[in-house]
């Protein structure tokens, strides 16, 4: 779909834009990506709009909410979270809200362009916005999780991966669950890193569910790790990417063994990583 006005689709006049607050949702202070939120949990993401702060920053009758895509940062794109009516506000941080049906079958599918920087703060009117708002495409279905990218292209960081096999979303489970191979977690806060294997009767899909499930997916350093500091440490610090693939018809002995190759190359035995042997 080429990018169309965003109001040619919505027909909002200009006396119907005055009864609505753009929410445009990014990260907050703690580094929690929203459309993680949403991902995992619509009750999750309908908190960041009734959550009030210091501010009241939705100051008219209905909120209209849309999440940034942190995957596509150089492209400004939002995708659409529905549409609030604001029932009540309060002094404890928070607004009685309620969801809107309008629109409601292009929550999470509806996907726009910002074609402007975005201003600090949540929220605008969206009279001011309206013009600067692109319609790009309509999902099939409901986002679940970034597609995945290819074999050699995977990088995500441990709240996706706590997303993608919630979903268990279906073109990385199809990729990963039939296929052995060798991956990386990395600290991002320490610069450790832990190589590991899938192989046996279990694919990479298998393995990395292992991990969403326990955060340290049983290796030893990483247990200590996590009894220590919390499964927020993996969602705050680890990254997890993909060394190499091999069909499953590939002998366990081979695994291993490129296992251990990339063990010594990125020195992940001793001080410089989680690996213990």
């Amino acid at each position: 779909m080429n990018n169309i006005p965003l109001n040619d689709f919505l027909r909002l006049s200009p006396e119907e834009m005055l009864k609505y607050k753009l929410h445009l949702a990014s990260k907050n202070d703690q580094g929690t990506e929203p459309l993680d939120e949403f991902a995992r949990s619509f009750d999750d993401w309908v908190y960041w709009n009734e959550w009030r702060g210091n501010k009241d920053d939705f100051t008219r009758q209905f909120i209209f909410s849309f999440i940034k895509d942190y995957h596509h940062n150089y492209q400004n794109k939002y995708i659409f979270g529905g549409i609030f009516e604001v029932l009540g506000r309060h002094q404890d941080r928070e607004y009685d809200i309620k969801l809107c049906d309008y629109l409601k079958p292009f929550i999470g599918r509806m996907v726009v362009v910002l074609n402007r920087p975005k201003p600090r703060g949540r929220a605008f009117y969206l009279e001011k916005f309206m013009e600067d708002l692109y319609l790009s495409e309509i999902l099939e279905k409901a986002y679940e999780g970034v597609e995945f990218p290819g074999y050699d292209s995977v990088l995500i960081d441990f709240p996706t991966l706590e997303v993608l096999v919630s979903n268990q979303k279906t073109d990385w489970r199809v990729a990963l669950q039939n296929q052995k191979g060798i991956y990386l977690i990395a600290d991002k806060k320490t610069g450790k890193k832990y190589v590991g294997s899938a192989y046996g009767d279990y694919g990479i899909w298998a393995r990395w569910c292992c991990y969403a499930d326990t955060a340290h997916g049983g290796n030893d350093a990483l247990v200590d790790l996590i009894e220590k500091e919390g499964t927020e440490y993996a969602r705050d610090n680890f990254q997890l990417s993909i060394l190499e693939v091999w069909p499953m018809k590939t002998d366990d002995e081979t695994i291993i063994y490129r296992e251990s190759f990339w063990k010594d190359v990125l020195l992940t035995r001793g001080e410089f990583g989680y690996n213990k042997n």
